[in-house]
């Protein structure tokens, strides 16, 4: 009796999850579109492919995370930039579809991961037969690929920092204080000690920082789209199946944990101190998880290029191409006319 419950609970799910396929909203089919997988860093890794053209400029996303992958809900937000870019979504080692069970998480580290930016950089360009092509990293892609445009410039044309990470505990600093002020003008004694009771800035316990993380969302200091939309726009995802919902929940819900003690002090004035490409850091002014303030302290450092370009998006936090879609679209549309006049 229990497992015909059982049995008839699962078909319900799945009836279900067939209609919001069927249902969901109808985006533009490109000429260029497929999903595949390629042996990346010694297993095998998917990316998907969209774009409007066949010659449209190649452009490689590092989603943030890490485990945070973008492939379910990147076209929901961003399918507008298929029309510019031929837009390459990679689920990173650990993430989406590359997050089999039986995944290695003590293959999980900075360097392993920057060797892979490398290998699906050269499979994207044997593959579309490019002599370079673009990068932009979110978040934590934003540590993985300024790293990899300055080591291999001969890769790419320029690179986009969208919530760049620049040095972590100086941002817990900043947010903490910002989030302070903001708890005292709402009047919550009770947020205000939850703050207190956190052993921070910095918060070197992951524990203590996802605790912090919780309470910058609550006060509007980090994602732009809130939890539940993004989990509609990956129901309703062609890329993702159940099986594929349930690997991305895994890998996000792991995090950086098993490699948060190597991430702890990360300074990107050490890892990347000068970069030889052009690159376009793009900020949401009420993004303090990775403030626009320690971005304009990396490119007023010396040996920081001239040819570097900060852009500040207002009312935007730290998704602004999920919260803003057009005006990161206008952004976007910008860089690459300026990649033009740089090459």
């Amino acid at each position: 009796m229990l497992f015909r419950i059982f049995a008839i609970i699962a078909i319900l799910l799945a009836v279900i999850f067939i209609a919001i396929k069927m249902t969901s909203p109808h985006l533009p089919r490109r000429p260029v579109s497929f999903i595949e997988q390629a042996e990346i860093g010694g297993m095998q890794q998917w990316m998907m492919a969209q774009g409007a053209d066949s010659e449209l400029p190649v452009l490689l996303w590092l989603h943030g995370g890490p485990g945070a992958a973008q492939m379910p809900v990147a076209r929901h937000f961003n399918h507008n930039l298929e029309e510019i870019f031929i837009v390459v979504h990679w689920d990173q080692r650990g993430a989406g579809k590359s997050n089999p069970r039986n995944f290695d998480e003590s293959t999980m580290s900075i360097e392993q991961y920057i060797e892979d930016v490398h290998q699906m950089t050269q499979y994207l360009k044997k593959k579309f037969n490019r002599e370079k092509i673009y990068l932009l990293g979110h978040s934590w892609g934003t540590q993985l690929g300024l790293v990899a445009a300055q080591r291999y410039p001969e890769d790419y044309h320029a690179y986009m920092g969208v919530g760049q990470v620049v040095h972590h505990h100086d941002a817990h600093r900043i947010a903490h204080q910002e989030l302070t002020n903001r708890i005292k003008e709402s009047g919550s004694k009770k947020d205000l000690q939850k703050l207190e009771d956190l052993q921070g800035p910095p918060y070197t316990k992951h524990s203590e920082y996802l605790a912090f993380v919780n309470r910058m969302n609550q006060y509007q200091m980090n994602m732009d789209v809130k939890m539940n939309k993004m989990a509609w726009a990956a129901l309703f995802s062609e890329a993702y199946s159940v099986a594929d919902l349930r690997r991305w929940l895994r890998g996000a819900r792991r995090g950086s944990g098993p490699m948060w003690h190597e991430s702890q002090g990360w300074d990107m004035l050490e890892w990347a101190p000068d970069v030889e490409i052009p690159c376009y850091f793009i900020t949401g002014e009420n993004d303090y998880n990775t403030p626009a303030e320690l971005v304009e302290k990396m490119l007023n450092q010396p040996e920081a290029s001239d040819r570097n370009k900060h852009y500040i998006m207002k009312d935007a936090a730290h998704a602004p191409f999920m919260g803003h879609p057009e005006k990161f679209m206008d952004i976007m549309e910008e860089i690459l006319t300026l990649g033009h006049t740089n090459h």
